[in-house]
């Protein structure tokens, strides 16, 4: 998307596709203000009957020495600011995908594990859908925040409680192979 003059006059004169019905906001290393003017184009135009769809609502990426970068979820905000209302998100930790894949395989709850590095996403999907958990410190989470969630005596809060942890994923590989 490019901005197709030099005024705001100009930016709503750019054309639209009619048969848009859902604005999707997803990881976009290019997204631009340009792209945020065009979705709140088809928004505005389509009102209740445009879907605001996001993926997932991560704030920040982890990097390798404790850096990081924005994560969808800035992007995701960014929208539903602009157009005054939330996004239904498809991803974690709506339910949403895993009851899509538990319809297309015999998944079993009992014998599934969710493995994570975010609580507010991986390991609070997992619980809400009574899997077992395993959080991973090698992302933004670490171990003093599982303990405050775990002793706040808040049913929210305790939610985003692993059943389990370890430092790496690699810590898992001995098991695997068994």
């Amino acid at each position: 998307a490019a901005l197709p003059g030099p005024a705001p006059s100009d930016w709503v004169k750019a054309p639209l596709v009619p048969a848009v019905r859902a604005v999707l906001v997803g990881f976009d290393e290019h997204f631009s203000y340009a792209k945020l003017c065009q979705a709140l184009r088809y928004l505005l135009r389509g009102g209740s009957d445009c879907l605001l769809v996001g993926t997932n609502r991560d704030h920040r990426l982890p990097l390798e020495g404790g850096a990081g970068i924005p994560g969808t979820g800035c992007l995701v905000k960014a929208v539903e600011t602009a157009a005054q209302r939330e996004a239904f998100i498809v991803g974690k930790p709506n339910r949403f995908m895993f009851d899509c894949v538990a319809k297309e395989f015999p998944v079993d709850p009992a014998r599934t594990i969710m493995v994570g590095d975010r609580l507010d996403t991986d390991i609070l999907m997992g619980n809400d859908c009574g899997l077992t958990t395993l959080l991973t410190l090698t992302g933004v989470t670490a171990l003093d925040e599982v303990r405050g969630h775990q002793d706040s005596g808040c049913p929210a809060r305790q939610g985003l409680v692993p059943d389990y942890y370890v430092d790496s994923i690699a810590d898992l590989l001995p098991v695997l192979g068994e």
